[in-house]
């Protein structure tokens, strides 16, 4: 298969949007007709209908849709590279994009690369961060789209090497005059039979979660899957569930939203994060920077 060009992947994708060839013309000021013909290329190229044309318009054919998700990576993956550069261009001389886990980011990641950051030797190193869950994290440090990951070490980092980083404390969440707020500790198995507001089923926490109750031929009952920690707390402050998180993150809200904190006793209760990345040698010197300066932070 011929090479893609990236102007065709953006028409297409546009067309895919609007459902219209014409309006899509009008966007990126192009007539109607020089984007069929490069439509037309495109589908000679990948050798099957992308789009089906309807009365109204157009819409994605099943390989369309496929394609539609790799065009909108491809062109996500090009404006980073676009955005890199220009950094370059404009003097900077380090750039490291860090792939983090919820808990980290709530917690200490973003104080801790603002002071790396603050220091007169960092000032043209640039470090973007972006929200992962465990397994997402791994998969992009090991293909490459991101330099490191910060995430809990129970998360299965195949042949990623890593280095400590910071550590938390899982606690339950409770609101005002729930039964269980009396307690001074809790375990994990009397918080099941209540519903919890969660993270997403496939974070490392939450799958730990999961197989821990099946130890005890029980059933962590999800009543409401939230993204953040403020959302799940604000979900326990209205009465709606409990909720398993790190003290560090609950004591912010708990005063302002009237909730009660009972430490978990359990050994996993206490998470260890590392720094994971795919070759120590082959960091860059940003990176490696950057990497020494958290894994100093582990006993702050």
């Amino acid at each position: 298969m011929r090479d893609l060009d990236l102007t065709t992947l953006r028409l297409f994708v546009s067309v895919c949007e609007t459902g219209n060839i014409a309006r899509a013309g009008e966007r990126a000021n192009i007539v109607g007709s020089a984007i069929s013909k490069r439509l037309a290329q495109l589908e000679d190229t990948v050798g099957t209908p992308l789009l089906a044309r309807k009365r109204h318009g157009v819409q994605p054919t099943a390989a369309g849709q496929t394609l539609l998700e790799h065009a909108r990576a491809m062109l996500d993956g090009a404006a980073r590279i676009e955005h890199d550069m220009l950094g370059y261009a404009a003097g900077l001389r380090g750039q490291v994009r860090i792939l983090a886990s919820v808990s980290a980011m709530a917690e200490s990641l973003a104080d801790d690369v603002a002071s790396f950051l603050q220091l007169p030797a960092h000032g043209k190193i640039q470090v973007d961060m972006e929200e992962r869950v465990s397994p997402e994290i791994v998969r992009g440090v090991r293909d490459g789209t991101a330099s490191l990951g910060v995430c809990w070490d129970a998360a299965e980092i195949g042949e990623l090497q890593s280095r400590p980083y910071r550590s938390d404390h899982l606690c339950m969440v409770l609101p005002a005059g729930h039964p269980l707020g009396r307690r001074k500790t809790l375990r994990f198995e009397e918080t099941l039979d209540w519903e919890h507001v969660s993270l997403p089923v496939n974070s490392a926490v939450q799958v730990m979660l999961q197989r821990e109750a099946a130890r005890l031929c029980r059933s962590l009952i999800h009543r409401v899957i939230v993204t953040n920690f403020e959302a799940a707390l604000r979900v326990v402050r209205a009465g709606l569930a409990v909720s398993l998180v790190p003290r560090e993150v609950a004591e912010v809200y708990a005063a302002s939203y009237g909730l009660r904190i009972v430490p978990l006793a359990e050994p996993w209760a206490q998470r260890r994060f590392i720094i994971c990345f795919r070759d120590a040698k082959a960091l860059s010197p940003s990176a490696q920077l950057l990497v020494d300066h958290l894994a100093s932070r582990q006993h702050a």
